[in-house]
Parts: structure tokens; C-alpha cells; sequence
């Protein structure tokens, strides 16, 4: 008859947790490679591909703020997508819809005075993929009587016409004393 040795099972124990561990941390860092490289559908190889897409949208957010000023509503609302999904949200509402937005503006700033002088500021772009970004940023309005100012949030798609603010979060900070 063949005797085994008899190990204590506390020697096995102190043996198998630094495999274990190690296989269990080897698992998790595939895992979490593998989750955040398949978040990005269309991933951005360069670094040169982040700054033009940067520069791109500054561009639109410029020409935003340069229309506001010039009182051209319609050529502000040229930085979203004209589509019935775009979707603007401030005041605990949403608007959905490129001429539900448009229609926001015209009657919430019906005249130059309303509108004051835009200046955006403190902007955060991030692509996240070759054909979607996010923005975040400050906005300031200068006008005779105020000076209304909050935060937003900007999600950008890529399409045939260029890059358009899909989804616009937009916060008011409460007003100065």
C-alpha cells in the first residue's frame, strides 16, 4: 500500500492564495481592457486625429457665440443637428427636436436686449471616438440689467455636415446679489 503525505490543509491555503490572487487580478485587468476598449466604436488612433477634432469643435462653439452676438438665433442654432432627436435640457424640462430648440430660444430671447453678449469659457473638449465628443464648459450673458451665467454639458456627433451638438444640458447658476 502506497502512504500519501499528509499536508496540513493551512500550508495549501498559504500556498494557493497568491495564485489565486494573481490569476484573479490577471482576469480583472483583461477584463476591464477588454470592456473599455470596446466602449469606442470608432477609437481615435493619433493624437493628431484628438487636437483637429478639438480645433473643429472650438470652431463651432466660436461661431455660436459670434452669431448670439450679432443677434442671429438662427446661425447659433447652425452648431446643432437638425434632427427631431437633438434634445436640449435646462429648467428641469427637455426639448426634443432641431425647431423645438430653435423655438426655445426665439421666444426665451425674442430681442437683442434679452440676448445680451454670449462669452463661453473654462471649455473641456473630449473626444471619445473619431465621430463623437463632449464639451463642457461655462456661458456668460452681459446684458443692461444682469448677468445670468451657468454651466453645460455638450454631446457632439460627427455627421455629413460636420460636427453638430446633438444633446445640450444646460445649467443656470442662481443669480448674483
Amino acid at each position: 500500500m502506497i502512504r500519501r503525505p499528509c499536508i496540513p490543509i493551512s500550508s495549501c491555503a498559504d500556498f494557493i492564495r497568491p495564485i489565486a490572487l494573481a490569476l484573479f487580478t490577471s482576469a480583472a485587468v483583461v477584463f476591464t481592457w477588454t470592456t473599455i476598449s470596446s466602449i469606442s466604436a470608432a477609437p481615435l488612433e493619433k493624437e493628431q486625429d484628438r487636437v483637429r477634432i478639438v480645433a473643429q469643435i472650438r470652431s463651432i462653439l466660436n461661431a455660436q457665440q459670434d452669431a448670439w452676438n450679432r443677434g442671429d438665433i438662427d446661425g447659433f442654432m447652425n452648431g446643432y443637428a437638425r434632427s427631431r432627436s437633438t434634445t436640449f435640457v435646462s429648467d428641469d424640462t427637455v426639448k426634443r427636436g432641431w425647431e423645438t430648440v430653435r423655438d426655445r430660444y426665439k421666444k426665451k430671447y425674442s430681442d437683442r436686449e434679452k440676448m445680451g453678449l454670449l462669452t463661453f469659457s473654462d471649455l473641456e473638449i473630449t473626444p471619445v471616438s473619431s465621430n463623437a465628443a463632449v464639451a463642457l464648459g461655462r456661458w456668460k450673458l452681459k446684458r443692461a440689467k444682469d448677468r445670468p451665467h451657468g454651466r453645460f454639458t455638450l454631446i457632439f456627433r460627427k455627421s455629413a455636415e460636420g460636427w453638430r451638438i446633438v444633446h445640450d444640458h444646460t445649467s443656470a447658476a442662481a443669480p448674483d446679489r
